[in-house]
């Protein structure tokens, strides 16, 4: 039986067991593949229901002009709910969005104004400040405000979350997912904590954003630009809903994207890299739990707008995110160094534990210093000489959390990083350094597992020769 619209197949989008990718962790992680909804993004749920929403309460007619600002994703799905009703649309996008978005607005029928990526919120130039511009001095036209818009979050509490427990069969433990403007998650996170408050609701973004440092201070911290074009933001959304947040973790642009070029090579998936950062958090997570977690990872853009950045060589050599296949052949990696080690688990704390906790862990592992990880992101250390001059100054202090006391955190390199720049980064001034291997696991290296690499250096050219 026919369809009367391409937007009846909006939503019931499938659960995929991440196989191949998700081979070295024991939870089983599936992927709600929100990417294959009829626009190429859950973005599709939420611009059909801001558009019904209108028309009922008859602020907006045929003919008349949707204005909103985008990343992309939110704009073609907009796009595409306005053409089949008679709309025009007029997109503000920033300039780094993909060529491949760019040209598919324009084959919808959407007007694009391009502002510069570098205009920050209040900024006259930015893309908010110019969308609402736009709407103010044009006649007939309306802000959809998708981003911002109270159904955003509803649609997901209503729709999506819904969707997940149904395929889950209610056994669901983490929920991974992307994190905006705070709508999507905050929607699921209403949703999962009513079915059962013991789900664990994480969001991700990319290196730069402002969204951890406001969960975790209640600020939003100083943003940096970042590659990642459907996750993260510059301030603090009205839809931002914490206390149906357990936690915000941070990925990399490099490990985003290559975890999506992995996803697709080993799974057939081809997701964007947004969806690349949320299954990476989503092994690095994995790594530390055991078979009774079931994670699921909400991919929501899709990949075919990002050829000419993430699935291009050359994108990414320029950019500097290209991960080689196989490292050269005289050169020490993390990963050699990692491989010679005798201890493979990591030993670390969680934010949560004690002071008296963590002694007592560093004494029966023989350690002096320990990662401090939460949901497989590492937040700080710790160190036998911090308790002790914390001690010194207040005895009573072994009963408080390590997360109010902790150091700086290790710093982090990928498996393929050479034990060269490994050397830089401890004799500059850290104890230790975390390597990210290609499961998501962390592992601690420190200059002793350098030095004993590096006698034992025959060896690691014997075992690639042969």
């Amino acid at each position: 039986m026919w369809q009367q619209s391409i937007f009846m197949n909006t939503g019931q989008t499938p659960m995929v067991l991440i196989d191949r990718s998700a081979r070295h962790v024991s939870p089983r992680i599936l992927a709600k593949v929100e990417y294959l909804n009829p626009s190429g993004t859950h973005f599709c749920r939420v611009a059909n229901t801001i558009i019904d929403h209108a028309e009922k309460e008859r602020l907006v007619e045929p003919g008349m002009t949707l204005v909103d600002w985008t990343h992309g994703s939110s704009g073609i799905a907009l796009a595409m709910a306005a053409v089949t009703r008679g709309y025009k649309v007029l997109l503000v996008v920033p300039d780094r969005i993909s060529r491949e978005k760019q040209q598919l607005l324009r084959a919808l029928g959407a007007e694009i104004v391009i502002t510069p990526s570098d205009a920050r919120p209040g900024e006259p130039r930015s893309c908010i400040n110019v969308a609402e511009n736009l709407v103010q001095n044009l006649p007939h036209a309306f802000f959809t405000n998708m981003y911002e818009n109270d159904l955003n979050s509803k649609v997901h509490r209503d729709t999506t979350g819904p969707e997940i427990w149904e395929q889950t069969e209610g056994r669901i433990t983490h929920l991974f997912v992307p994190v905006l403007s705070g709508a999507m998650i905050s929607g699921l996170g209403r949703f999962m904590k009513t079915k059962r408050s013991e789900v664990k609701v994480i969001g991700v973004e990319p290196e730069g954003s402002v969204y951890r440092e406001l969960f975790h201070t209640g600020r939003a911290g100083k943003a940096f630009d970042y590659e990642l074009e459907e996750a993260g933001g510059l301030w603090k959304s009205n839809c931002w809903d914490a206390d149906v947040i357990d936690d915000i973790v941070q990925v990399s642009d490099r490990d985003a994207f290559n975890c999506g070029r992995e996803l697709l090579r080993n799974d057939a998936i081809f997701a964007g890299g947004a969806s690349g950062a949320v299954l990476f958090a989503s092994l690095r997570a994995g790594a530390l739990l055991d078979e009774s977690a079931v994670i699921v990872s909400v991919l929501s853009d899709f990949g075919g707008y990002y050829l000419s950045k993430m699935y291009n060589d050359e994108w990414m050599k320029q950019k500097g995110f290209y991960r080689k296949a196989s490292s050269p052949k005289d050169e020490i990696t993390a990963e050699d160094v990692v491989g010679l080690k005798t201890r493979k688990e990591l030993i670390f704390a969680h934010p949560e534990h004690t002071l008296s906790e963590v002694f007592e862990m560093m004494r029966q592992h023989d350690v002096s210093q320990v990662p401090v990880v939460s949901y497989g992101t590492a937040i700080g250390s710790i160190s036998e000489n911090k308790i002790l001059s914390i001690l010194i100054e207040n005895d009573e202090a072994m009963n408080s959390k390590v997360i109010g006391y902790m150091e700086q955190s290790f710093p982090v390199c990928d498996a393929q990083t050479p034990i060269s720049e490994l050397s830089e980064k401890l004799q500059v001034s850290a104890s230790g350094v975390l390597i990210t291997l290609s499961d998501g696991t962390l592992q601690l290296l420190t200059k002793s597992d350098l030095i004993e690499a590096l006698t034992q250096k025959s060896l690691l050219r014997q075992s690639k020769n042969s």
